[in-house]
């Protein structure tokens, strides 16, 4: 198994304004590791010890410390009003993802030397993040008490998680986009200042690669695997061993090439000549390699691989990526979901893909053949898709994306995939979003998103939302399903 998944150590460092005791900050942050502790995973955490932060030497001290316990993320912790200086510059030379929170006044009966101003220092903090140009998450409201801190961490884990993992990834990809994908061409500038590599190869390179692993002594197991997994829906085991063939070739592409980078996602072809080469559809082992960490998009789709990425890390779950494909008719609207479920319509779409999404996010599953390729092709050659209803439950469907002009935008919308039969192919569900007609025509349309978004399973909006943020994408270029009565910029007020 390839280890592909960011894990964050988070160092405390708490900070004391020199005219203020000590001990404030001390006591206070005590009190914040152990209610972490008590309630959270102990090992995400490391209070650093040696100091109380209050001064520049103070501060290179605690960075030499946190950098030797092997922390990855800080959380600078205003016990008192803090000096504005050089609890910024500790934020500043720390390379990780970062973190500022402040206590909250503990009781009436002491505010006079027990009184630590923290939530007028969190003002000052701000300010000289954004004198020296350093980012930071600050919690919607950053001041609390030491459980309510404890609970702004454990939301920064996730965060800082994608952070970390954005930091040390490849995207590998293979091919030009297909002709016609014009949607899936981004520019690749904003990957360079997200600072994600990316390593760019001919299709024919893959195939060179897949060639070499003819007769791999690993297949049969891997064969065996497969067939297990699949159970009763192996409809197409004379294929199994080209597929894990493949699977092989992209692993070992991965840690070959994986270079100085951490992690690693692809961005892989899979049509027009995909099936007349390689002799299969390699949508079953996209799937697969998503549900081990390594989510894989299709049709090269470089932004929506580094979505699927995101979303795996933020949600510690796989991921699909699925076409924003087709309207759910009038006929089955009225019969299967109209008075059972509170949504309109318009509120309703099916998500879809050929056959990528993992089996343990399907309901049932067959391994098929790619209906609509074998239209124009031999349908022994389009063999490797994995049909099946998408299980339902809450989702987030988003995207982050660099426009024609190279700019970031995303969007975020958070709905539920409907406990509705598709009656239709491919790895496909019936979903809603609430207000979705009107996100899809003022967020999707407008902002000229492609077909392709990400789909992580639960509601994961509030931290992504973050993640995006933090990573530079202007908040006015992050779309989201505005609630009925609020009004997009592009709206026609008479509608």
């Amino acid at each position: 198994m390839i280890d592909n998944m960011p894990k964050v150590k988070i160092g405390i460092v708490a900070v004391s304004r020199d005219c203020f005791p000590e001990s404030l900050s001390v006591n206070r942050r005590k009190a914040l590791v152990e209610a972490y502790k008590a309630k959270y995973d102990a090992s995400e955490i490391y209070e650093c010890p040696i100091c109380i932060v209050e001064s520049e030497i103070h501060m290179v001290q605690a960075l030499e410390d946190i950098k030797k316990a092997g922390c990855n993320a800080l959380v600078v912790y205003l016990g008192n009003f803090g000096p504005e200086i050089s609890e910024t510059l500790l934020a500043k030379h720390f390379e990780g993802p970062k973190m500022f929170i402040a206590a909250a006044e503990e009781s009436g009966d002491d505010l006079v030397q027990g009184r630590g101003d923290a939530y007028c220092g969190m003002l000052n903090a701000s300010y000289n993040l954004k004198l020296r140009g350093v980012k930071a998450y600050i919690p919607e409201y950053p001041v609390g008490n030491a459980e309510e801190c404890a609970d702004m961490i454990h939301e920064f884990v996730p965060i800082a998680k994608a952070i970390e993992g954005l930091n040390n990834l490849k995207i590998i990809s293979f091919g030009p986009r297909p002709l016609n994908f014009l949607a899936c061409n981004a520019p690749i500038q904003q990957l360079y200042n997200l600072g994600v590599e990316i390593e760019e190869n001919s299709e024919l390179d893959l195939f060179e690669a897949f060639n070499k692993h003819a007769g791999d002594e690993r297949i049969p197991a891997l064969v065996e695997e497969m067939a297990a997994e699949l159970g009763a829906g192996n409809k197409k085991p004379n294929v199994l061993p080209k597929l894990a063939q493949y699977e092989l070739t992209l692993k070992d592409w991965v840690e070959e090439h994986r270079g100085y980078r951490k992690y690693v996602t692809i961005a892989g072809k899979c049509w027009p000549a995909f099936q007349t080469q390689f002799g299969f559809v390699p949508c079953y082992v996209n799937g697969r390699l998503a549900a081990q960490g390594i989510p894989v998009s299709c049709e090269v789709d470089i932004y929506g691989a580094l979505s699927e990425f995101i979303g795996t890390v933020v949600s510690g779950d796989t991921v699909t990526l699925l076409d924003i494909n087709n309207s759910v008719p009038n006929d089955m609207f009225k019969s299967d979901i109209e008075g059972k479920f509170n949504y309109t319509q318009k509120d309703t779409f099916m998500g879809f893909h050929c056959g990528n999404t993992a089996a343990g996010k399907l309901s049932s599953c067959s391994m098929k053949y790619q209906l609509i390729m074998a239209r124009n092709l031999p349908e022994e050659v389009t063999q490797g898709t994995l049909e099946g209803d998408i299980v339902p439950g809450d989702i987030t469907f988003f995207r982050l994306q660099s426009t024609a002009d190279n700019k970031l935008r995303a969007y975020i919308a958070q709905g539920e995939v409907l406990p509705v039969a598709t009656r239709s192919f491919g790895s496909i569900g019936i979903f809603a979003i609430p207000e979705m007609g009107r996100f899809y025509r003022h967020v999707l349309i407008e902002k000229n998103f492609p077909h392709h978004g990400a789909v992580a399973f639960g509601h994961f909006g509030k931290a992504l939302f973050e993640v995006f943020k933090y990573i530079g994408v202007p908040v006015d270029e992050i779309g989201y399903n505005q609630p009925a009565g609020v009004r997009y910029p592009t709206e026609n007020p008479w509608r």
